[in-house]
C-alpha cells in the first residue's frame, strides 16, 4: 500500500448511530489513521427515537437531540463532513465520487447510509401537509403542521399502522387532537406482533380516542391551495385532514452499493462481521441485510443493531473476527406504556402470557412469551422491563422455560439461569 493510499484512511458514509459507533470502534480498537465521517444532512449525529415523541411533542431542546457534538469526535481525531452527497463509489480506484464532483480516496470503505420511507404512490401525496418521518428536519416539519392543526383545530390522519405511525398518533393525540389511523392490514403492527398484541395495542388507541379503520384502501390524498384537506378511500368517503402523516416502512438506502457492484438484496447484503462482498467495503445499520447461516437475509431496523454492527464492522476493517450473536431487541413508547422486544417472534405458533395475575393483559403491564413448538423464541413485554432483561439473558444463554413456567408468576424464571 503506498503512502498516499494508506494517508487516506477509513471514510465512513453516514454520520447516524452506525455510522457514529463504527468511528468510535475504530478509534477504541487502535485505529490511528485519519477517519472521515460524512452525512448528508445539515446536522451532525442526533438520536432518532425521540424523534416520534418528545421532540415532535416540543418536550426536549435541540441539545438533548445531540448523538456526539462535532467538538467530541474532532477530540477523538474523526473528521465530521455534514451536508455532503456521495454519488459513486469507484471501487477500482477506492475513491468516493461526491456530489461537488470532487473525490475522496479510501482505504476503508463504510456504509451506514440507513434507510428512506417509502412513498406513497397515489394522486395528491406530494400536496403540502402530507409528510414521511425520518429525519429531525422531517420531525420538525410535522411538528410544525401539529401546531397549525391545533391553531385550526384541523384533524390529524396517520396512513400506516406500525411503530412510527402508532407513535406519531399518540404525540397527535397527547396535544387534544382528532386523529385517525387508516392501516391496510387487518391488525395493526401484524408484522411484528401476535394477535394478541395487536388487538391490545388497537384497544389502547381506542381508549385514547384514536379513531382505527383496518382494512382501509386509501384512494388519494385531497388537497386545497393551503394543502391537504383529507384522505379518499376507496370507498369514496373522504377521511379529514390538516395533516397526513404517511408511515408505510422504509426502504434500505442501498443504491450507492447496487450501483459498485456489492452484493444487494432488500439491502446491503452481509455476513455476520458486516463485510460486504468487497474486502475493503463494510456495512452497519438499517441498509444492511445479514446473511444467516442456513442462507436466509435478515433486515433489522433499531438502534441496537446499529450499535452492534457499528463494532462489528470496525473490528473487521481491523482485521479481527466479532459477530453479532446477540440477541434482537427493540422499544417504542406510545402514551404511558413501554414496549419491549426481545428476540424474533416470526413463526412462533404458541404463546404465554405472563401477567400481575397469570394471564392478564388488562392491568398493562404483562409480557408475552413467544414459542416455537417448545422453545421460547421471543418476548414482548409492555411496562414490565424486568421480563425484558431477564428473557434476553435465557435467549443469549439458550435457556427455555416451558409455556406453563412462563405464564405462572409464582415461577421465578431467573433460577432457569442458576447453574
Amino acid at each position: 500500500m503506498s503512502g498516499e493510499a494508506a494517508a487516506a484512511g477509513i471514510v465512513i458514509v453516514g454520520a447516524g448511530q452506525a455510522g457514529v459507533m463504527t468511528a468510535e470502534a475504530l478509534r477504541s480498537g487502535g485505529f490511528e489513521g485519519a477517519i472521515t465521517m460524512l452525512g448528508d444532512e445539515p446536522h451532525g449525529p442526533y438520536h432518532r427515537p425521540p424523534l416520534s415523541k418528545a421532540w415532535m411533542a416540543g418536550e426536549i431542546e435541540a441539545a438533548q437531540l445531540v448523538m456526539r457534538a462535532p467538538e467530541m469526535l474532532a477530540r477523538k481525531n474523526i473528521a465530521l463532513r455534514t451536508g455532503v452527497n456521495v454519488k459513486a463509489i469507484d471501487r477500482s480506484a477506492q475513491t468516493l465520487i461526491l456530489g461537488d464532483g470532487s473525490t475522496l480516496p479510501y482505504t476503508g470503505l463504510v456504509l451506514a447510509t440507513g434507510s428512506t420511507p417509502r412513498a406513497l404512490p397515489l394522486p395528491g401525496s406530494d400536496a403540502p401537509g402530507v409528510l414521511a418521518l425520518r429525519t429531525r428536519d422531517d420531525a420538525s416539519a410535522i411538528a410544525e403542521r401539529l401546531a397549525a392543526c391545533i391553531a385550526q383545530q384541523r384533524p390529524v390522519v396517520v396512513i400506516g399502522g406500525g411503530f412510527i405511525g402508532l407513535e406519531v398518533a399518540a404525540t397527535a393525540r397527547k396535544k387534544g387532537l382528532e386523529v385517525t389511523v387508516l392501516e391496510a392490514a387487518p391488525r395493526l403492527l401484524g408484522r411484528v406482533l401476535a394477535p394478541v398484541l395487536s388487538d391490545w395495542y388497537a384497544e389502547l388507541h381506542r381508549g385514547h380516542g384514536v379513531q382505527l379503520v383496518l382494512g382501509a384502501q386509501v384512494a388519494a390524498i385531497e388537497a386545497a391551495a393551503q394543502g391537504v384537506t383529507g384522505v379518499k378511500l376507496a370507498d369514496g368517503s373522504v377521511v379529514p385532514a390538516g395533516l397526513v402523516v404517511v408511515g408505510i416502512g422504509v426502504g434500505a438506502n442501498d443504491q450507492l452499493a447496487k450501483a459498485a457492484g456489492l452484493a444487494c438484496d432488500r439491502g446491503i447484503v452481509v455476513d455476520a462481521c458486516c463485510r460486504t462482498s468487497d474486502p475493503l467495503i463494510v456495512a452497519a445499520g438499517d441498509c444492511t441485510a445479514r446473511r444467516l447461516a442456513d442462507g436466509s437475509l435478515l433486515r433489522l431496523e433499531s438502534v441496537q443493531n446499529a450499535t452492534v454492527q457499528g463494532k462489528s464492522a470496525a473490528a473487521a476493517l481491523l482485521g479481527q473476527e466479532r459477530p453479532f450473536t446477540a440477541t434482537p431487541w427493540f422499544w417504542s413508547d406510545q402514551y404511558d406504556k413501554k414496549l419491549q422486544m426481545a428476540g424474533l417472534s416470526m413463526g412462533a405458533d404458541a404463546w404465554a402470557i405472563r401477567g400481575q395475575m397469570n394471564g392478564d393483559m388488562a392491568a398493562g403491564t404483562f409480557t408475552v412469551y413467544h414459542f416455537k413448538g417448545d422453545q421460547l423464541i421471543a418476548a414482548d413485554s409492555v411496562n414490565a422491563s424486568k421480563d425484558h432483561l431477564l428473557v434476553r439473558k435465557l435467549l443469549d444463554a439458550g435457556i427455555s422455560p416451558t409455556r406453563e413456567q412462563a405464564g405462572d408468576v409464582a415461577f421465578d424464571l431467573a433460577s432457569l439461569l442458576v447453574k
